[in-house]
């Protein structure tokens, strides 16, 4: 066990760490008791099929969701025990969220759209608009920027997407399936816009995929299975791999 894992372990050292959570919609278990460590800088990839838990997992630790059991730490702040209020305070500062289809509002254009966080924490409208041009920018999606969701294709409103989830400079982002929706080029161009900018900022990343080659862009590995938490050491994977084609 390497020191990584040992503190992953315990949850010692751990930007975000979840013990023990739990959460059920009627009579279906999501989660049943799983826990995992995100540090900070850290790429980690969960894994797992269909119906295991995966965006569960991820809205509890981004504070969408609260669980019905176990701990949710940020720092030294309980998610579980924090009002709604400081909870949108982290999502519209702390964390950055990235969904599957990308969830851009409609009615807005691309740039309002990277703006709209900055807006809600308070800041100006000129000069909020002027970060979220540099930001659409650095990913390649300035030409978009007076566009509107509809517009755009797939690979450019995730683009945008990555682009508002950045702009407040997050300590973590949290990755819904965010290639799932996008062919193998698009998705293997937005991947590497989101781990390139996320090393630059030594910003956390927790990946939610279901393909192996998009968890491969990460540092650590751990997959869901009926809503537990394994490490995933290769020999695992690859029995998980050969269980899933089975």
């Amino acid at each position: 066990m390497n020191a990584r894992d040992e503190e992953s372990s315990s949850g010692v050292g751990a930007l975000i760490s979840a013990r023990g959570l739990r959460k059920s919609y009627g009579k279906t278990e999501a989660l049943r008791g799983a826990s995992v460590d995100l540090h900070a800088g850290e790429i980690l990839a969960v894994t797992g099929t269909s119906g295991s838990g995966k965006s569960t997992l991820l809205h509890c630790l981004s504070g969408i969701t609260r669980a019905d059991d176990g701990v949710v730490t940020y720092g030294k702040e309980d998610l579980g025990l924090l009002p709604d209020q400081r909870l949108s305070e982290l999502r519209r500062g702390a964390f950055g969220v990235v969904f599957q289809f990308g969830q851009l509002i409609p009615e807005l254009t691309a740039l309002d759209n990277v703006a709209l966080p900055l807006l809600l924490a308070g800041m100006r409208r000129g000069p909020a608009q002027q970060k979220a041009g540099e930001w659409l920018e650095r990913f390649g999606a300035r030409g978009q920027a007076g566009l509107r969701p509809g517009e755009m294709s797939g690979g450019q409103s995730q683009r945008v997407a990555l682009a508002r989830a950045l702009v407040t400079e997050p300590k973590a982002v949290f990755a819904d399936e965010p290639t799932g929706a996008l062919d193998s080029l698009a998705g293997e161009q937005v991947m590497t816009a989101l781990l390139h900018t996320a090393r630059d900022m030594g910003t956390a990343v927790l990946l939610i995929t279901h393909d192996a080659q998009i968890a491969a862009y990460a540092d650590r590995e751990v997959w869901l299975r009926d809503g537990v938490v394994h490490s995933a050491s290769a020999d695992v994977l690859a029995r998980e791999a050969v269980r899933r084609e089975g």
